[in-house]
């Protein structure tokens, strides 16, 4: 039987989407109703900056951005691969990268809170 690294990529795969379904609509709900001025008042800058300063919450945050962000890297792969683009590495390299980028580049941000 040989060994098989589908696990490692399909874990964090159905965990991003699983993730992304659930707390993006809430996101962009909350977000909105923010920007409308209909926010509650946990939504303030201050809270919100304050929950963000916490290292728990800052690891949840980078969890969040690592786990959509793979699941969308993913999805672009197999989506490449059905148009006909047969660079299957090439492709995998590229969007796994750009997806590791993102991640690293919320946890500088969030460290530089």
């Amino acid at each position: 039987m040989t060994i098989s690294n589908k696990p490692i990529v399909w874990g964090p795969f159905a965990a991003g989407g699983t993730v992304t379904a659930f707390v993006t609509p809430a996101l962009i709900g909350i977000t909105l109703l923010a920007a409308l001025g209909h926010g509650p008042e946990l939504l303030d800058y201050e809270r919100l900056h304050a929950f963000a300063g916490h290292w728990l919450a800052r690891v949840a945050i980078v969890a969040v951005v690592f786990l959509s962000l793979w699941s969308t890297a993913h999805r672009l792969r197999i989506t490449c691969y059905d148009f006909g683009v047969r660079a299957d590495a090439l492709v995998a390299t590229i969007v796994y990268a750009v997806a590791v980028a993102g991640t690293i580049a919320s946890i500088v941000f969030l460290a530089r809170l």
